[in-house]
Formats: C-alpha cells, sequence, structure tokens
C-alpha cells in the first residue's frame, strides 16, 4: 500500500536531495538504477549514508569522487531484498541528472527512481527482483505508470546501469 506518497514495506530514510515536481506533472516513467559503494561491494551502510548527505568520505578513497554530490532515488533495494525509501513519490527527486525519454526531456520532473544494490556485471539477487516486482505492482496500482526504462536508456553514453546483469524477463 501507498499512503501520503510513502510505500508501507519500505523503511524511511528521509533525504534533503529532492524538489517539487513541476505544477500538473503526472508520474509515468520508473527509473531503474544500480549503485555499489565502494564500487562491486555490497551489505554496507554506505549507499544509504550517500542518499542522505552522510557519507564520511575519508573511509574508502573512491568516496573521494562523491564529496558534495546530492543525489538520492526514491527506494533503494537492498541485496536482501529490504526497502528503503529516500524522497516521497510526489517529490522530485534526483536520481536521473540529464535525462530525456520519448523527447521528454528531465526524466525527474515526471519519474520515480528506484535504486537496486548492484552493479553492471554482478547478477542481481532473486529477493531484489521479489521486492522491485512488489514496488512496481504497488507503483502501478497508484499511479499512472506506463513505462519503465533503465537510467542507460535515458542517459545514453553517460550512464550504463542497470547493465547487461539485470534480467529485464524477470519483471511483472
Amino acid at each position: 500500500m501507498i499512503t501520503n506518497h510513502r510505500l508501507d514495506m519500505a523503511t524511511q530514510a528521509p533525504s534533503e536531495n529532492f524538489n517539487k515536481r513541476p505544477n500538473k506533472t503526472e508520474i509515468s516513467l520508473i527509473v531503474i538504477h544500480n549503485i555499489s559503494l565502494p564500487p562491486g561491494q555490497f551489505n554496507n551502510p554506505y549507499i544509504e549514508d550517500f542518499f542522505t548527505n552522510q557519507l564520511d568520505t575519508s573511509k574508502h578513497a573512491y568516496f573521494k569522487t562523491l564529496e558534495g554530490v546530492k543525489v538520492a532515488p526514491h527506494l533503494l533495494i537492498k541485496r536482501d531484498g529490504r526497502i528503503i525509501q529516500f524522497v516521497d513519490f510526489d517529490k522530485r527527486a534526483w536520481h536521473a541528472g540529464e535525462s530525456t525519454f520519448n523527447n521528454a526531456p528531465d526524466c525527474n520532473n515526471y519519474s520515480i527512481g528506484i535504486e537496486l544494490e548492484g552493479a553492471d556485471h554482478i547478477g542481481y539477487e532473486t529477493q531484489q527482483y521479489t521486492a522491485l516486482n512488489q514496488v512496481l505492482s504497488k507503483l502501478k496500482s497508484h499511479y499512472p505508470i506506463t513505462d519503465i526504462t533503465g537510467h542507460s536508456d535515458i542517459s545514453p553514453g553517460r550512464k550504463t546501469d542497470p547493465g547487461p546483469a539485470f534480467k529485464w524477463s524477470q519483471l511483472i
């Protein structure tokens, strides 16, 4: 269930990395992403820290490249299938960056961003696909979603996620 633009099955971890959607904008797109921090490493708190502007950049050399970066998706699905919500669905989360879908620019305006804890060339877990399908079902019953796409499809040449390891055939 979705109540007040929050997913009931998600742990809430509010981020400040959002703003208002343009007036009269319908949420019609879901963008699938992946992230791991440090790259290729899983099951740690660094992603959550990053999306809530709490990442200690002294903990790993890679984190220095993220200093000052302010981003957040609406949701993160961890390797074990746990779901964390950072931004309410009615807000414009900063997840897609420079992007276009079906000739409509700035996908952040009309999309919901879902990050999967993962990497382009590392297989995703069954629990993640299960959780993702549950989330997609709830979102599609609550918002006028017409499309689901990857970050690579809306930002070609700039982004590669969710990558070739993501099995689109696993989605409902």
